[in-house]
């Protein structure tokens, strides 16, 4: 069942969803893209709230989080991966299996190298870990100006339509196009149930303010390589699963990842693009399951690598 919760923090709150026992500590957290919310991938985590508890917030900016959101003063996504970090401080202690999608596992990546000791495993969908000259590019303040400016996605958020009239328009507005092209039921639905903020006059406006979102996509002062190679040291499972197609991820993030880690299942899930999520949601949930398992000692930990493999290999093409 449901659950929502608050989670109150220096600057303000963060919300979220959980699912399973709320008198257990929880044992994964999932993070979810730029523009999104938690209750868009509560069809992934409802079914692991079967034997564990799991749960997911609404970063800075995002869907019922409170925590104040200046545009012009998110410049990277560590203020994002801070704010994780107080979040878990608070609901596991003791550390979780940190997931997430697309902006949510970098952010996953970010917090695993500054607070490895909060972080149990990762499981990582599609995460953005573009190349490392681009990185460097975007630490030069008027080169990454110039980038920035440039970036599509930047373009199409803040020519988006706000303000809805009831929500059939908006999932009307939405099916079927861009970002949400391949996306199955009942993810817009989800999406939209915390997308959208109830305004005078009309259903609602978008929670996720495009100015905001916009900035998140030229917020690329990120160093995720450092963070990929901080993982030698690390001994936590790592899965990443990559998109086959429209990848955020750099094409050799396999072999990149290998040399640092050889133990680290890291496939291209056959048929998905970055919203794999969306498009397989059985084998993001079963990579979860699988690294709660292993850091619940119900396993030994040593074939998780041949699990996810089976895992993709079964549940390709599948209903969920």
């Amino acid at each position: 069942m449901l659950r929502r919760f608050r989670v109150e923090l220096d600057a303000g709150e963060v919300a979220g969803i959980s699912f399973g026992e709320p008198t257990q500590p929880t044992q994964a957290l999932f993070l979810h893209a730029n523009g999104f919310n938690a209750m868009t991938y509560q069809s992934i985590l409802e079914p692991l709230g079967n034997l564990w508890h799991v749960a997911a917030i609404d970063l800075r900016g995002h869907g019922r989080t409170t925590l104040h959101a200046d545009p012009r003063k998110l410049k990277s996504w560590n203020q994002y991966r801070d704010d994780v970090i107080e979040v878990i401080e608070k609901i596991a202690p003791e550390g979780l299996v940190l997931s997430g999608h697309s902006m949510g596992a970098t952010v996953s990546l970010l917090v695993a190298r500054k607070r490895p000791d909060l972080v149990k495993g990762l499981v990582l969908a599609d995460p953005v870990i573009l190349s490392a000259p681009l990185y460097f590019a975007m630490h030069i303040p008027l080169v990454s100006s110039l980038i920035g400016s440039q970036i599509p996605e930047v373009k199409g958020t803040l020519k988006r339509k706000v303000h809805f009239d009831s929500v059939e328009e908006a999932e009307e507005n939405l099916k079927g196009r861009g970002a949400f092209a391949t996306w199955r039921a009942p993810f817009l639905t989800d999406y939209l149930s915390d997308g959208l903020t109830p305004t005078e006059g009309t259903a609602g406006k978008l929670a996720c303010e495009p100015a905001w979102e916009a900035a998140g996509y030229r917020a690329q002062k990120n160093r995720p390589w450092a963070a990929i190679y901080s993982m030698k040291k690390k001994r936590f499972p790592f899965i990443l699963l990559q998109g086959e197609k429209k990848s955020t991820s750099v094409s050799d993030i396999d072999q990149r990842i290998h040399s640092v880690r050889p133990d680290a299942a890291v496939t291209r899930v056959p048929g998905t693009t970055h919203f794999l999520p969306m498009e397989r949601p059985y084998v993001v949930r079963d990579a979860i399951r699988i690294l709660i398992e292993t850091a619940a000692g119900l396993n030994d930990g040593t074939d998780y690598l041949g699990a996810v493999k089976r895992t993709i290999n079964d549940s390709i093409g599948q209903i969920y």
